[in-house]
Parts: structure tokens; sequence; C-alpha cells
């Protein structure tokens, strides 16, 4: 039963890191700032800051679950 459990594992693992790929590959291609055609200068004004901080932010986690190498979700 232990090698079927080793496998069940590697594939959780597996599903878990694909989730976390869809998930940050969507939020990078819906940012604001991929759609900007100078994306690596800053801001002109206070409400073009805002706009490129609108969309959703991804959560860092706190310090045990980085310590445990969790990703971010």
């Amino acid at each position: 039963m232990n090698p079927i459990a080793t496998l069940a594992r590697r594939v959780a693992g597996i599903v878990a890191e694909c989730n976390y790929a869809q998930r940050r590959m969507t939020v990078l291609m819906t940012a604001p700032d991929a759609y900007l055609t100078a994306a690596d200068q800053a801001p002109d004004n206070y409400t073009e800051f805002l706009f490129r901080t609108s969309g959703p932010l991804l959560r860092e986690p706190d310090a045990n679950h980085r310590a445990h190498g969790r990703l971010v979700a």
C-alpha cells in the first residue's frame, strides 16, 4: 500500500503545480501592465498608478508556509 500512497502523493503534487501555474498565468495575462506599451516605465500620474495596481494581486504566504516550500496562492 505504500507505493500506491507515494504515487497518489506525486499525482496530487503534479495537479497542485498545474493549478498554481494556471492561476498564475491567468493573473499575468489579465494584468493591466500586460497591455501597456511602456510597462517598464514609471506611471505618469496617480490615476495611471491606480490603474496599473487595479489587477488581482497574489497573496504572499507567511513565513511558516514559505519555509515549507509551499507555493504562493
